[in-house]
């Protein structure tokens, strides 16, 4: 997804020009400068119609508690169901874990809506690509919903996870305390904060310049991990439907441009609307 260059006569490096693209609609394929009021709009839209959607799947709870018991038995037959005790040890030094609550709630929004804004500022030729692959990966995770319904390790019965939203008293997550109504608690599988976290940190170590912003990039999504676990918010095997819904997403845009985003030119050489 890294950047192509060419040499210029003059002996100076620019960005490769974008994939030719063929069909009825080319034109809505070939990057152009996006328009902010058509994307603040456009992302409004999509992430409340995304609320609705996710949120009017019906909460089976039989269903989602029997899916979290087989999840839980594939783990332990595969050897890696230790969310309990990460889930135990982390809960046990304080400030970490309040950190981590904190860091569930507002991370998964501020970080993808830092890189959405970046990308439209610095790479607007590459923003719509890289948009569609968010976009694209969050719908296929509205079929998971659907399909699957998983309760999350600390809704569990019989099982000794602790809900560290609960416990600690933080705020900001909708998935317990006196929101829990307002987001349906038997959406777990796929894990969009892995999908998002590793949607922004691939956008940023395949764009990004400086060598520990690019670091950054590639630790988020990782850190990430360790949260959603260590809160009790999703099992491992959550992680792997949202990077597979990821894989999608990057597949729909890659077909849809012709190439990764990052390998698109950094600027339009249209700058109409999208």
């Amino acid at each position: 997804m890294g950047e192509t260059t060419v040499q210029t006569p003059e002996g100076r490096a620019k960005a490769a020009p974008a994939p030719i693209v063929t069909g009825r609609l080319a034109r809505f394929r070939v990057p152009r400068r996006p328009r902010i009021w058509f994307e603040v709009l456009l992302i409004a839209v999509s992430y409340w119609v995304y609320s609705l959607v996710r949120n009017a799947v019906p909460e089976q709870k039989a269903t989602a508690l029997s899916n979290a018991d087989w999840i839980w038995s594939v783990e332990k037959s595969l050897g890696i169901a230790v969310e309990e005790s990460v889930n135990h040890a982390v809960n046990s030094v304080t400030w970490l874990i309040v950190g981590m609550n904190y860091y569930y709630a507002t991370l998964h929004f501020v970080v993808t809506i830092g890189v959405l804004v970046w990308l439209y500022r610095w790479h607007p030729g590459r923003y719509a690509a890289a948009r569609t692959v968010l976009f694209a990966t969050t719908a296929v995770a509205l079929v998971g919903y659907y399909l699957y319904p998983l309760a999350p390790p600390r809704l569990m019965t019989g099982q000794d996870f602790i809900d560290t939203v609960l416990v600690h008293h933080t705020w900001g997550s909708m998935a317990s305390g006196d929101l829990k109504n307002m987001s349906n608690q038997y959406a777990a599988m796929p894990s969009m904060h892995i999908g998002w976290s590793t949607w922004a940190g691939l956008m940023i170590f395949a764009m990004a310049k400086v060598p520990w912003a690019r670091v950054l990039g590639l630790l988020y999504p990782v850190a990430t991990l360790v949260v959603i676990v260590a809160t009790a918010n999703h099992f491992w095997l959550d992680a792997v439907g949202g990077l597979l819904c990821l894989a999608f997403g990057i597949a729909v845009s890659r077909y849809w441009y012709g190439a990764y985003p990052g390998s698109l030119p950094r600027f339009p050489e249209d700058a109409g609307p999208f």
